[in-house]
């Protein structure tokens, strides 16, 4: 493969980045919003991705095999179908290949010698194939699969177009296949799993016309009904939430690929949410993790994201999340629990605690501020102080927050207190003496908040601070001297001190991969968090061309390369499933990234654009936070100077300033 070098101040280090032209990409953006992989020479391909809605989730595993045939296998996963034992991953779960098309006669005969010619992706997998032998005439199939957006069922359309001279007779089996579980297995008994065909029976499709028809899978309890669907409103209220997405929150600069990627962020982070006993509750996905809820993946990475999208359904089940980690405060300080699983009946802690608290404390007022909503920022004070006060009592003589373990849960060696832990806390400190002030709180806790804040701080610097594999930066943990990917971030919490050794480390060939950053040095394995945090930090501190051309590469590899189109959870752990949390956080170097947008009150943000210099402009439109919705713009205009407009005001910056933006 060809490769581009990446000259950049790493001691003696060189980075290089395998090239990411177009003719190394499989996929490509169309104009329609989707991307596209024109079928040629380049098989056999298979890939997985993961669809969601509120009762069902379908990780498809399609490909074409060497002679052009479409291949497909649908694991299904119904979150609110519970299995014994009633645990993390208790969902039914079947991985299907059930095809009504087997049963299809095209004049007399079944369909063979199909040729995909094209499959797009945009929320829809959509596939798209010929069938021109003679002796069965000329026709196209296009085959669009989708979850219902509030049933248990995955939906297949199918359209059937007659591209030749001559009718046909096509055949629609009447079809119904109808399995039950073992009732012995369910929390609530025996479950039914159906296949249904719609649009049945003898069909004449004349030459230029098009047959429609379609499918679904779908399971219910024992004792229910079946499932019975309307296939075009289906894909309309799809369509709908997809469009109500992309209306919101638009990210426009002259990077299509970082644009498309963006886009594509937001549908993988809202669509995973799940209408529980427990209330809405988002899940990261992955044929393991439903109906349940993460210190880590809700609170910490997700949460304090939703109030940008404008998805009302998104932030219920961010609050809904905090007010379960809320039933576990308690006067003996004990930790909360990492996991709150199986609707929220029962929780999981396997891994002491991760640090949980400060996750919680973090998310929590991050989305507190970004919501603008007082009475909703008031519910949550109460879990915020608990954490904080958690946090406080785990403190080391050092001055820093101990932990049984990180979110990585001993994966890796953490210490008895990792880098992590304390830089959200640190976070969380100054994000509460925000909070404090808008609520009115006594003026006493905002000071005491800003000053545990500033004490962390040179704590952090004095516990961990130090030089690791020759680089200046941090130690993950007390006796760390391998490098570890998760020094990245002190510079997403505004910690700087270290951020030219630290920079430096994350882009050495120690660290960095085509594939992002290495969990540690010297492994083959990686989790795409520490990426996507990663390259926020870069942005944070101000070293916009480096966080730049790094992210164009991830975007290209993630988006058109050979597993498209989200970011993903880690490899060689899960075979690099699409969880969903992970999307927020390519969302989040966007917004807190490159446009620098820092919550400080119910109403105002700090806001530190960063502007490539290949860019001469860039927008991140309808934003939805604050309880306000309103653009940011930015222009490069003489001198080094920006011009940013935020909410219909200009101001006139330098490059790396700070706007304190004060929102209607």
């Amino acid at each position: 493969m060809k490769a581009r070098l990446i000259y950049a101040f790493l001691g003696l280090s060189l980075v290089t980045l395998p090239a990411t032209s177009q003719s190394t990409r499989r996929w490509s953006p169309q104009e329609d919003g989707s991307i596209t992989w024109n079928i040629r020479n380049d098989l056999p391909h298979s890939d997985h991705i993961e669809m969601s809605g509120k009762s069902v989730s379908v990780v498809l595993r399609y490909g074409v095999d060497r002679e052009g045939n479409f291949t497909l296998n649908k694991g299904m996963v119904w979150p609110l179908l519970r299995t014994v034992p009633n645990n993390t991953h208790a969902s039914l779960m079947r991985r299907s290949a059930w095809n009504p098309l087997d049963a299809v006669f095209v004049n007399s005969r079944s369909l063979t010698e199909e040729k995909v010619e094209s499959i797009s992706l945009n929320g829809i997998l959509t596939v798209e194939s010929r069938f021109d032998k003679g002796y069965y005439g000329q026709w196209k199939l296009i085959r669009e699969y989708f979850p219902s957006t509030d049933q248990p069922a995955l939906i297949e359309q199918y359209s059937l177009i007659n591209t030749g001279k001559n009718s046909l007779q096509v055949e629609i089996p009447e079809e119904q296949t109808r399995s039950k579980t073992n009732p012995e297995n369910g929390v609530t008994g025996a479950y039914i799993m159906e296949g249904t065909v719609y649009g049945s029976g003898p069909h004449t499709v004349l030459p230029g016309d098009t047959l429609y028809f379609a499918a679904s899978l779908s399971a219910h309890r024992e004792g229910e009904p079946s499932i019975r669907l309307q296939p075009e409103t289906e894909k309309a209220k799809r369509m709908d939430f997809l469009k109500q997405l992309a209306d919101n929150l638009i990210l426009e600069t002259p990077d299509p690929v970082i644009n498309r990627m963006f886009a594509f962020s937001k549908i993988r982070a809202c669509e995973s949410i799940y209408e529980t006993k427990g209330g809405p509750m988002h899940g990261p996905g992955g044929e393991s993790y439903y109906a349940a809820i993460w210190a880590n993946d809700q609170a910490e990475y997700i949460n304090p994201y939703f109030p940008f999208t404008g998805y009302a359904y998104g932030n219920a089940s961010a609050l809904n999340s905090f007010r379960h980690f809320a039933r576990f405060m308690n006067d003996e300080w004990k930790p909360i629990p990492s996991s709150i699983i199986a609707e929220g009946l029962d929780i999981w802690n396997g891994a002491g605690d991760r640090g949980d608290a400060a996750m919680i404390a973090y998310g929590a007022s991050r989305f507190a501020l970004a919501g603008g909503d007082r009475q909703q920022a008031e519910t949550l004070w109460p879990l915020i102080q608990w954490c904080l006060e958690y946090c406080h009592r785990k403190l080391t003589p050092e001055g820093v927050v101990t932990s049984d373990a990180d979110e990585l849960e001993g994966r890796f060696p953490a210490g008895k207190a990792n880098l992590c832990t304390s830089s959200l806390y640190y976070d969380a400190l100054i994000s509460a003496a925000f909070l404090a002030k808008d609520l009115g709180k006594d003026k006493k806790t905002a000071a005491t908040y800003r000053q545990q804040a500033a004490d962390l701080r040179k704590s952090i610097e004095k516990y961990f601070g130090g030089t690791v594999e020759g680089y200046d930066t941090y130690h993950y943990y007390e006796g760390n001297d391998i490098l570890r990917s998760w020094i990245c971030i002190p510079l997403t919490v505004g910690i700087s001190e270290r951020k030219e050794g630290t920079i430096q480390a994350l882009f050495s060939p120690r660290l960095w991969t085509e594939n992002g950053l290495l969990t540690q040095a010297g492994d083959s394995t990686f989790w795409d968090r520490s990426t996507l945090y990663a390259l926020r930090g870069v942005y944070a501190v101000g070293e916009t061309e480096k966080a730049t051309e790094y992210l164009k590469h991830y975007s290209s590899v993630r988006l058109l390369g050979e597993h498209v189109p989200y970011a993903i959870e880690a490899w060689p752990e899960g075979g690099q499933r699409h969880l969903s949390a992970e999307s927020a956080l390519y969302g989040r170097i966007i917004t807190e990234g490159l446009f620098g947008i820092r919550p400080t009150g119910l109403k105002s943000c700090d806001v530190t654009p960063r502007l490539p210099q290949e860019w001469n402009q860039a927008a991140l439109r309808r934003i939805r936070a604050f309880g306000s919705t309103f653009d940011i713009t930015v222009e490069r205009i003489r001198n080094g100077k920006l011009r940013v407009n935020i909410d219909g005001k200009s101001y006139t910056i330098r490059e790396g300033e700070t706007i304190h933006a004060r929102l209607q």
